[in-house]
Parts: C-alpha cells; sequence; structure tokens
C-alpha cells in the first residue's frame, strides 16, 4: 500500500498529505471523473448514490453518500448530500473548490462550515503527493467538522483511494 496520512491543523486551516503509488495524471482523474469517485469516495461502507461532476471553473460537482453497512447502527442508511464549486484548475496539478453540505436539489447548508479547498498533486518518483489543504472560516468551524469525525472519515476516503488506484493500473 502506501503512505500514511499526515494531517497538521493551523489556526483554521487543515492540510492533509499522503502519497499514492500511481501516477499524477491518474491521481488526478481520479478525484475529478464521476466514474473514479463512484468507487472510491467516502468512508468505508459508504457509496455514492449521485455523482454528478462538471468539472469547470464555475462548474459543480453533486454528490451523495449512503451508508451501505448494517454495522454502522444509527449511519446505516444514512444520506449525506455535499456539493463542491470548482474555482481554478491546472491539469494535472491543482485544483481549487468550495465545498459545501447540501440537500438532494443542491441548495447549501448554511448552519455547516463550508471550506476553501486546494488540491495539489506532485510528482514524486514515479508517485504522487497529494496535499489537500482545507480552509475554513474560523478556527471553531474547523472544529466542528473535526469533531464529526471527518479525519477518520478522510482517512478510510484516502484508503480507498489507494486500493482503487491499484486496481487499474
Amino acid at each position: 500500500m502506501t503512505n500514511k496520512m499526515l494531517t497538521k491543523v493551523e489556526g483554521n486551516v487543515l492540510i492533509l498529505e499522503r502519497v499514492f503509488d500511481a501516477p499524477r495524471e491518474l491521481v488526478f482523474e481520479a478525484f475529478t471523473k464521476p466514474e473514479h469517485l463512484k468507487r472510491w469516495w467516502g468512508p468505508r461502507g459508504w457509496t455514492l448514490t449521485v455523482c454528478e461532476v462538471d468539472f469547470r471553473p464555475g462548474g459543480v460537482w453533486h454528490y451523495c453518500m449512503k451508508c451501505e453497512d448494517e454495522k454502522q447502527g444509527d449511519f446505516y442508511g444514512m444520506e449525506s448530500w455535499g456539493k463542491g464549486i470548482y474555482h481554478e484548475i491546472e491539469a494535472p496539478g491543482m485544483f481549487t473548490y468550495t465545498d459545501y453540505f447540501s440537500d438532494a436539489e443542491g441548495n447549501e447548508n448554511t448552519a455547516m462550515p463550508s471550506t476553501e479547498v486546494t488540491n495539489s498533486f506532485l510528482e514524486q518518483d514515479g508517485k504522487t503527493k497529494l496535499v489537500s489543504r482545507a480552509e475554513y472560516a474560523s478556527e471553531e468551524a474547523l472544529k466542528t467538522v473535526l469533531s464529526m469525525g471527518m479525519e477518520q472519515g478522510i482517512t478510510e476516503t484516502w484508503d480507498r483511494l489507494a486500493e482503487h488506484l491499484q486496481s487499474i493500473r
């Protein structure tokens, strides 16, 4: 497998880093094409039941994660909707987007913190170092999502990405 994720919190910014054993173009595609995202996005036991991607500046990524693992108790059957609005795109090096919690119609949930995300894909000896920088409106907003178990969720999600990349190489 690949390296474990490194996590740093700097005020209202969460920085996540991990090296994937795959070329940078492929890792970039895995983050930007629905046929890839449907196979790995979300924590273990969750699947993307909806994944619409309009990958261009101003375009929207709208998705629904659903828990299909009965062992996850109260989470079983739960849906979690999200929406990303893409800003800057420099394939295959980086892209930025604003990440929102949303509903099935794509309306943003203003009660939950939104995030300004920059994903950078760096060549590293035939592998790809992913650096994800997530900036929140405040330290409290970041603490809110961390208290919801976001770090474990991202770790499991990126583990699934590593497995997906191995399966298609």
